[in-house]
């Protein structure tokens, strides 16, 4: 079995007095990607808001990288090797794209590893070269998308949680992201958990899927055994 990275146990989370997550279990290996699938409010991005920090579990245990981070916020497991890519407001966008990579990473002290992964990125998606000078508010849905994934990678992380990266932009655009997410898992053995609802291109490039309805994980199965359903609605 592969080793993993991020494992929830009996996760409960909520808002206020409102609960939202159910007794949630889910694990990521190390250079693996995973999908979550659900139908709007099933608490999808509940979860990723719960592991990075945003939102405080109730119960239940959030491991990663051998490190209990339960409750922990965000900036912390960004230092230690985790990155949130929101669906919205992603990019920050009265800055150049060059502006934007160099902001994402903060963190890094060595000029060297921030040149190198700058061109990292441009080698993922080269349009990012060729706006490097272009404000990111100016540019396209599709764009901006690249460029917040490159943002993500300038942390230097070993998860990336996306959600919904394919919100709003074209096939054609959904299928040049996630095969660059597929890339970034073969090649830098990154690990990925994106929240989605387009099962169909996702599944073309993840290992395993879960699906939520009501807070709770209904189903988790590897995607060869769900490409070979004839219909997934019975799941959301």
């Amino acid at each position: 079995m592969a080793t993993r990275l991020l494992e929830l146990d009996g996760l409960q989370a909520g808002y206020g007095r409102r609960p939202v997550l159910f007794d949630v279990g889910l694990t990521v290996a190390k250079g693996e990607i995973v999908a979550l699938f659900g139908h709007n409010g099933a608490g999808k991005t509940t979860m990723l808001n719960s592991i990075f920090g945003r939102v405080k579990p109730t119960s239940g245990t959030i491991t990663f990288d051998g490190q209990a981070i339960t409750g922990t916020k965000g900036i912390v497991n960004v230092k230690r090797g985790m990155t949130l890519i929101p669906a919205e407001h992603f990019t920050f966008q009265d800055l150049t794209v060059l502006d934007n990579l160099r902001l994402g990473a903060y963190n890094e002290s060595s000029r060297q590893v921030i040149d190198q992964r700058i061109q990292q990125s441009y080698e993922l998606f080269p349009i990012l070269e060729e706006r490097s000078k272009q404000l990111a508010g100016t540019m396209s849905g599709g764009q901006q998308r690249m460029l917040s994934i490159a943002i993500a990678l300038m942390t230097g992380p070993k998860l990336l949680l996306l959600d919904e990266p394919s919100l709003g932009l074209s096939p054609a655009l959904v299928q040049q992201m996630m095969d660059a997410i597929g890339r970034l898992a073969k090649e830098q053995g990154l690990s990925v958990l994106m929240v989605e609802q387009n099962v169909v291109q996702t599944l073309g490039v993840v290992d395993r899927a879960y699906f939520m309805r009501g807070g709770r994980i209904i189903l988790e199965e590897r995607a060869e055994e769900l490409r070979g359903r004839d219909s997934y609605w019975d799941l959301f």
